[in-house]
């Protein structure tokens, strides 16, 4: 599937080195100011090329609204969202179309579609294609932040360090190396109210775990901070200002799928980007023949440094649509 959420729905469309790659989001309420120049900012905090240490791949990545808004705001009509590839390199895959890279989805993409698969950048599986959960998610955190809700997520660990002042050396290490590293991210939402998601398979952990399982590189998900002995984990409650909290917040703001009402918070975990620059063995999968490869293209040493905005849209893109459901959220801002 290619589209997230029931009531607000975000479908992405394109390929890393297609004309375009884009987000149709159905089922934003009707009447939010939309604000072009912040989902625009959203866009350039993901794009690449910022850094020496980012791929070095040019993109614009200008916004383009088609459809869905009139006199400045939403108008309950799908919102048909794009960005242009206009720096797409696709001469390094030719020669390894047939070759599985390890860590990549060529061979199992293969497999999916027979052979039909657009393999140039991996396609649909790509990375650039987070681009279009951003659009997605920053429509939807402009509906939130008119509740009051406000998303923010920050780089906790790179390569295992968690000092920040060595993030940069260990990428640079990496980079020099031909080689790559893993990044975790922290992610929280404040100004949820308790009471938001639904029992088992549709709780607010569940769902959320779908959506940011489903950006490209990620291979866990933690809520709170889970404590060993239950006298420690557990969140005694207490009043303050006339409101029911929790004196801690291991729990991360959910119990039983459950929003608390406390911060939302949780770590995502990013695997080291496949696409390095060593050697190594592989199959080509047409020939059946064994191989060795050396990647070549443009890539990040470090997929999490354009992580943020990406998981931060993704936890957006839930929360409305939780909202939505439980009409938290309205469905006309007036």
């Amino acid at each position: 599937m290619n589209t997230l959420g029931t009531l607000y729905r975000v479908s992405i469309f394109g390929e890393s080195h297609g004309a375009c790659v884009g987000a149709l989001v159905d089922g934003a309420p009707a009447g939010i100011p939309l604000d072009e120049r912040f989902i625009q900012n959203e866009l350039n905090r993901r794009k690449p090329g910022k850094s020496k240490l980012e791929s070095p791949r040019k993109e614009e990545d200008k916004l383009e609204i088609l459809s869905g808004v009139f006199k400045g705001k939403t108008t309950g009509a799908p919102v048909c969202m794009l960005i242009r590839n206009k720096d797409a390199d696709s001469s390094a895959y030719e020669r390894i179309k047939a070759i599985a890279r390890p860590g990549h989805t060529d061979w199992v993409a293969h497999e999916k579609f027979g052979g039909f698969n657009d393999y140039r950048g991996s396609g649909i599986f790509s990375g650039r294609l987070t681009a279009a959960t951003v659009m997605g998610g920053a429509l939807a955190k402009l509906a939130l932040r008119r509740k009051g809700i406000s998303i923010s997520s920050r780089i906790i660990s790179i390569g295992g360090c968690e000092n920040p002042r060595q993030f940069d050396k260990i990428i640079e290490g990496a980079k020099q190396a031909g080689d790559s590293v893993s990044a975790s991210i922290e992610c929280t939402a404040n100004g949820l109210p308790a009471g938001l998601g639904e029992p088992r398979a549709g709780g607010l952990d569940a769902e959320l775990a779908r959506a940011i399982l489903a950006i490209p590189a990620v291979k866990g998900i933690k809520f709170g901070n889970m404590q060993d002995l239950g006298s420690i984990n557990n969140d005694e409650f207490a009043i303050s200002k006339g409101r029911i909290i929790t004196k801690t917040n291991n729990s991360g703001g959910v119990l039983g799928g459950i929003s608390t009402g406390m911060p939302l918070v949780f770590t995502v975990d990013f695997k080291p980007t496949p696409s390095i620059g060593k050697k190594q063995k592989s199959v080509n999968f047409l020939t059946k023949k064994e191989t060795e490869l050396q990647i070549g293209g443009r890539h990040d040493v470090c997929v999490g440094l354009r992580a943020p905005p990406v998981v931060e849209a993704a936890t957006a893109c839930v929360l409305l649509d939780l909202g939505l459901q439980a009409q938290l959220i309205p469905r006309i801002f007036k």
